[in-house]
């Protein structure tokens, strides 16, 4: 294919190079005469491990080429790829100035060209930015419409600075957003011959990821550095306790607990993040993501709390109360401190859960509820009673046996998703995710 790449800096340089091993012709487009130049020379604009190697052979074969003039890479291309910076602004927003004028830019070219064009945002922007900013920018300049005249995607990148060449050729995943499916398969065509995962959500979960991805690793290296702040302090080797913690693929290094849905409870994690952050405390250390966690998961419940209450219905069924499914434990449940709050708006609550039944609990669990006997008079051993019953249903934990009885429910009635599980079609109420 025959693209043009605007921004001839790091992102654009590597993705210039890589793409014409591929076999496309690209035409690198820049502003600055330096790196235009650069590139005519075969030589590369920017400092990356194996890239001038790649510049010179691509320029060297004409399948790499660079001009400063926007509308001759438009007419000569069937692809337009956007990879101009994004930098923070002061107040932490981004920073858009260049991919406001890229997009002006390509707009102007585009009322040269009388054949069909696609655009595509590789540069780093929020959710919004391609739909709200980017797309009525071009179509203002040019005349055309998105959809008619030319089509728009984005495509993140998520190449490491070090390792950029590697990271383009071997990738995890590809992912394409764009406004119809026609754009994402044009687009991912480029990428047909590389390995990995091809994904084509919508525009703007496609530019979410990226930054879920780095915010994610960012994460990793904080929660590793205060592991190792606290061990430090003990006289442990913290690479011995993260060795051992990266042993356990099943749930510390895996998809397990990574997914939306409610707030975290039972006997263990919230008892363990406070004895914790304690022990980082007693040592005299600031531990802010861990001492983050337990504020979060407050955040969590508070909002299940009133995105319940923002629906109409003042009875409110719940389909399991104990903090997970298989389970009776309902101590530290964050499904029992929802009950709380929800009575305290002077809401109906009843609760169905066949693993909770007062007179087969023992030890701490039966104490706990012993403490709480509000909880037990809510307690309903009929579940089709229960749900006929409710204007709200609310699904807490995954226990197939819930699924069952809500396929009896009403058009009338809705329920509420803490837990997805995939409810199926004979469920008739209306349905609604807390997180989707």
């Amino acid at each position: 294919m025959n693209v043009s790449i605007f921004g001839l800096g790091y992102v654009g340089t590597v993705c210039a190079a890589c793409f014409t091993e591929l076999g496309h012709q690209i035409i690198g487009v820049d502003k600055s005469v330096e790196k235009v130049d650069l590139i005519r020379k075969g030589r590369s604009p920017v400092i990356e491990p194996g890239i001038s190697d790649k510049v010179a052979h691509a320029v060297a074969t004409g399948q790499l080429t660079a001009t400063t003039d926007a509308t001759e890479a438009i007419v000569n291309s069937d692809i337009s790829m956007v990879c101009v910076g994004t930098p923070s602004s002061s107040n932490g927003n981004l920073d858009l100035t260049a991919i406001r004028q890229v997009a002006i830019e390509i707009g102007l070219g585009l009322r040269a060209k009388n054949a069909p064009h696609t655009v595509t945002i590789r540069s780093t922007v929020l959710p919004g930015t391609t739909r709200g900013a980017v797309g009525p920018l071009i179509e203002e300049a040019s005349g055309n419409k998105i959809g008619r005249d030319f089509d728009l995607a984005f495509n993140p990148e998520f190449l490491r600075e070090g390792s950029a060449i590697a990271d383009f050729n071997a990738p995890s995943k590809t992912v394409v957003g764009a406004f119809n499916q026609e754009t994402a398969d044009r687009v991912m065509a480029l990428y047909k011959d590389l390995p990995g995962a091809k994904i084509t959500p919508p525009v703007e979960t496609a530019e979410l990821v990226k930054y879920v991805d780095n915010s994610w690793h960012a994460l990793k290296v904080s929660f590793a550095n205060e592991i190792g702040t606290i061990a430090k302090t003990l006289g442990i080797d913290g690479r011995d306790v993260i060795n051992i913690f990266l042993q356990d693929t099943r749930l510390n290094i895996s998809p397990a607990y990574l997914r939306p849905g409610f707030a975290f409870g039972g006997s263990c994690l919230p008892k363990d993040v406070k004895a914790l952050k304690h022990l980082a405390h007693s040592r005299g250390l600031s531990t802010p993501v861990l001492e983050s966690i337990l504020p979060s998961n407050d955040m969590i419940m508070s909002r299940g709390a009133d995105w319940i209450l923002s629906h109409d219905g003042r009875r409110i069924a719940f389909l399991g109360i104990s903090f997970k499914a298989g389970t009776d434990d309902v101590r530290d449940s964050p499904f029992v401190e929802l009950v709380k709050s929800l009575r305290g708006e002077q809401r109906d609550i009843r609760i169905y859960d066949p693993n909770v039944r007062l007179s087969q609990l023992i030890g701490a669990n039966r104490d706990f509820l012993m403490r709480n006997p509000e909880l037990v008079g809510l307690l309903h051993d009929d579940v089709t009673a229960t749900v006929e019953w409710a204007d709200i249903i609310v699904l807490t934990t995954a226990d197939p046996r819930f699924v069952a009885a809500l396929k009896a429910t009403r058009p009338d009635q809705v329920v509420l998703e803490l837990s997805d599980i995939g409810l199926p079609d004979e469920v008739r109420a209306r349905v609604s995710g807390f997180h989707w």
